[in-house]
């Protein structure tokens, strides 16, 4: 049985790794570097986290793989498809404690089991991106990640989003 991290841990981990991430992104304006550095970071921050990624938003209601870390991912994924396509569509969080149980999910990989996808909304409620992390274990995500993974995003948006072009 795989260890996840308690609560504790999970602040504490979360903390440090949003303190790096700030210093890392720290005076930088290019959003290619920005999503590489955030999904690396988070990526080998937490044994869980098998799939760390961005999937941007550049073509009309599609979504393109961007930086990410972990096995292959979806290419192209329609806002009509998948746990990402439906955080972009309803431009809100999808937490998922097991992406056999949601019949509109997309299995990039055989392996993974929970899923958490927020959202990158700039003002004018346009999505920029969205961030998504994998993990094969069942449960793996919950409000604890929720809370930070989306005051990340929002930073990320208020520091890139008027720099990005779709």
């Amino acid at each position: 049985m795989p260890h996840l991290p308690t609560a504790e841990e999970k602040h504490t981990t979360y903390k440090d790794t949003l303190a790096r991430i700030d210093a890392l992104l720290q005076g930088e304006t290019d959003w290619i570097a920005a999503m590489a550095t955030v999904a690396c970071e988070l990526h080998h921050s937490f044994e869980h986290f098998h799939w760390t990624g961005f999937y941007r938003h550049v073509e009309q209601n599609n979504l393109i793989i961007g930086p990410y870390q972990g096995h292959h991912g979806c290419l192209h994924i329609h806002f009509t498809r998948g746990v990402c396509g439906a955080a972009a569509l309803q431009r809100a969080t999808q937490l998922i404690e097991n992406v056999h149980n949601i019949p509109h999910h997309i299995a990039c990989s055989s392996t993974t089991v929970s899923e958490i996808v927020v959202p990158l909304v700039l003002p004018n409620h346009d999505v920029l991106a969205v961030l998504d992390v994998d993990s094969d274990d069942h449960a793996a995500f919950d409000e604890i990640d929720q809370h930070y993974l989306e005051d990340l995003c929002q930073k990320l948006v208020e520091q890139f989003g008027h720099t990005t072009q779709r």
